[in-house]
């Protein structure tokens, strides 16, 4: 797989996410995010991740929570579309995911051990594509996507969680 996505690969909300992922080697990008989220939000501990930063807002295990969804859904979008499947793929509501989640009541240790077994799932899937897989075209969320916008998207999410997280709870 070279090369970054077009714009046509990716829904338009999901344009900051790609921006922000540098370079054209995305499995090196998810590859090397993971360590560096771990590193930054391990300091936290378990008292410093079930803080929201203002009241309503997400404590930093439904964050994670968020984050660790959101790339299985992305996952599992690529999957479907790398296998050639033509069934347009749902949106999902993220608020209820995180609602209805059990991130509070897991460990952030927990959390932190299911992000970076899902990351190495994640990077399985998209580490054995075929180059014809990367630009097979699917449609998820009402959107055309490719394999390759989606693998973008996926790490460009974590990236702008992570800009959030730097910015409203390790300041």
């Amino acid at each position: 797989m070279s090369g970054r996505p077009e714009s046509s690969e990716y829904a338009a909300y999901a344009k900051a996410y790609v921006d922000l992922v540098a370079g054209d080697d995305i499995l090196h990008a998810l590859r090397t995010q993971v360590d560096e989220t771990v590193a930054l939000l391990q300091p936290l501990g378990e008292a410093g991740s079930a803080v929201a930063y203002a009241p309503g807002k997400w404590t930093v295990k439904q964050v994670l929570g968020h984050i660790i969804d959101t790339e299985r859904v992305f996952a599992y979008r690529a999957l479907c579309v790398a296998r050639n499947d033509a069934t347009p793929l749902p949106g999902f509501e993220q608020d209820d995911y995180v609602r209805f989640g059990p991130f509070d009541k897991c460990t952030f240790a927990s959390l932190l051990d299911e992000f970076s077994v899902v990351r190495a799932g994640t990077i399985a899937l998209f580490r054995d594509l075929q180059p014809a897989d990367w630009m097979r075209r699917g449609v998820a969320n009402k959107f055309d996507v490719t394999v390759r916008g989606l693998a973008f998207c996926t790490a460009g999410h974590e990236l702008h969680h992570r800009k959030i997280l730097r910015e409203k709870y390790l300041r």
